[in-house]
């Protein structure tokens, strides 16, 4: 029943098709998806959570998850992520760039938005986002499972950024990846509590959170406070 519940979703996620396992990452779009408000004509500062689906097989377990943000007056985005072949490479895992989309597909996956946040809201993020990022305990390390890697970045920022408000999706795989000093702390939204064995095993509790166990990285919960179910691979059902 177990192995029914851990991988079912995955397999649904296939089915239904929300994982490309055919997609050529090489030729798959990046293009802006339209979601971010236009530099051109929204002065005020903005910053935005996205997730998309990840590359391949991958895909039907996980998404990725990415920061955009831009200060007053800003033209354009700096989007903060951490992609894992780059550490492969030799390079450093996390990425800040302004030359990718803020909302851009993740190599044919469309994003879903996750936060926006405007105006003084978006401005109090700024202002602690660099020394957020620099603290980031894992700037040269990368895995794929159980972490760290992309989702447990963003995962950090929300940790050190209650501003952000962020609850990542319960198929953020690596999200619960925390070292020896995070085994229990704050949910990355800040309205609840969790327990985490270095992303392997763990339960959090949480106002945005509702109830999630964590079991092999594959995460199993319901929401209350926005009803739905989380089933693994699948996230959020309903959506």
């Amino acid at each position: 029943m177990s192995v029914v519940l851990l991988f079912g979703g995955p397999a649904l996620s296939v089915a239904l098709g929300k994982a490309s396992l055919g997609m050529n990452w090489r030729t798959a779009t990046q293009a802006s998806s339209g979601l971010a408000p236009d530099p051109a004509v929204t002065a005020e500062p903005v910053v935005e959570v996205y997730a998309a689906r990840t590359v391949g097989w991958r895909g039907a377990f996980a998404v990725h998850t990415w920061l955009a943000a831009k200060p007053m007056g800003a033209n354009h985005y700096t989007r903060y992520e951490v992609i894992g072949w780059r550490q492969m490479r030799g390079q450093p895992a996390i990425v800040v760039s302004d030359d990718r989309a803020p909302d851009g597909a993740w190599f044919g996956a469309a994003p879903t938005r996750l936060v926006s946040l405007r105006g003084a809201a978006a401005a109090a993020v700024l202002a602690r986002l660099p020394a957020a990022v620099a603290s980031y305990p894992w700037p040269d390390e990368y895995r794929a499972w159980p972490g760290p890697n992309s989702n447990t970045f963003i995962a950090w920022l929300g940790r050190e950024l209650p501003e952000l408000e962020l609850a990542m999706p319960s198929n953020a795989i690596g999200k619960d990846y925390v070292g020896w000093s995070g085994i229990v702390g704050a949910t990355p939204s800040h309205t609840g509590v969790q327990l985490s064995l270095f992303g392997l095993a763990g339960v959090a509790v949480g106002l945005d959170e509702g109830l999630e166990i964590n079991l092999l990285g594959l995460v199993t919960g319901i929401d209350v406070r926005h009803p739905a179910l989380k089933i693994p691979g699948l996230g959020r059902v309903p959506g």
